[in-house]
């Protein structure tokens, strides 16, 4: 079992990931391509972006990829790893966020990553991390479990114990705090992950990069021709308030991007094209919007069944 890390093998594979994902996309969405934007970091490093907006089923869509290094790490990163602030470091990754226009078709997100610290040492400090979520804005039971079983065969050959424990760190990360309230119905989220030793660590993140289209095709599939007018299109407008306030407030890896001098248009490309907040909004009980409430919104165990 090796526990070297090989950042060669980790950008070969992600560079692929990325174009698996776009071109994969684009054949569900069926009338719009990505278009690339290839970015340099004057601390180090740079990336590609790709967008998607205005398809004809994903209304704004990114898949990033990111290769980004400097002498210092930010606060947000070596918070709690003491033992390596002010070394040099270089971090990668792909991460994507698709937000479709059909108000049926889920939101979801997905990232794989790959850090180290003192990467040319004596005893560089490594770890990667990812996983991917679904955010409904309305609820079927058949792609929720569909969405839990994927992620189960992502992680499942690398130790029984893994999905239990990835279920929950997702269920507990994406939870909006000041909202008292999950941002989905969650997936995998893992970090901080070189238990396996390097090789087997590597392996079972690309199982998870790979997993993606398989969890989430398929829902789009069933989804994106469901009729929806004016009232599904507010509820879903709403709702994406609060992934803005997730990744606004939240999230650690918007906070690593910007603390350290990240491409600030790739770092929010996140964000959904359109929002609304409204103030002290509740659905009415026993709606098709209160459902997503009731029975989505709850940590769950959709394979117990």
């Amino acid at each position: 079992m090796s526990s070297a890390p090989d950042l060669n093998a980790v950008r070969n594979y992600l560079l692929p990931l990325q174009d698996q994902i776009c071109a994969g996309l684009e054949q569900e969405d069926g009338g719009a391509a990505f278009a690339t934007d290839e970015w340099t970091r004057a601390a180090g490093g740079g990336g590609r972006t790709r967008i998607l907006t205005e398809g004809a089923v994903i209304e704004k869509g990114g898949v990033a990829f990111s290769h980004v290094h400097g002498d210092q790490l930010p606060p947000s990163a070596s918070a709690h790893r003491p033992e390596i602030a002010g070394k040099p470091w270089q971090a990668m990754g792909v991460s994507l966020v698709i937000h479709p226009r059909n108000p049926y078709v889920p939101t979801s997100h997905a990232n794989v990553r790959f850090f180290v610290a003192d990467p040319d040492g004596e005893n560089p400090v490594w770890w990667f991390g990812g996983g991917f979520d679904l955010t409904p804005f309305y609820g079927f039971e058949e792609d929720a479990v569909h969405w839990h079983q994927i992620s189960r065969d992502a992680v499942e050959p690398f130790g029984d114990q893994l999905h239990p424990r990835f279920k929950q760190w997702c269920d507990e990360y994406f939870y909006l705090k000041h909202r008292k309230e999950p941002r989905g119905i969650g997936g995998l989220f893992f970090d901080d992950f070189n238990e396996l030793g390097f090789d087997q660590s590597f392996a079972m993140m690309r199982n998870v990069g790979d997993h993606f289209l398989p969890a989430y095709r398929p829902i789009v599939a069933r989804r994106k021709d469901i009729p929806f007018g004016e009232r599904e299109r507010d509820f879903q407008l709403y709702r994406r308030g609060r992934y803005v306030e997730f990744n606004l407030v939240w999230d650690r890896g918007t906070l690593f991007g910007l603390q350290s001098g990240g491409r600030t248009e790739s770092i929010l490309m996140s964000l959904p094209p359109l929002t609304t907040w409204k103030y002290d909004w509740s659905p009415d009980p026993g709606s098709p919007e209160a459902e997503l409430y009731d029975t989505f919104l709850k940590p769950r165990n959709w394979l117990a069944s």
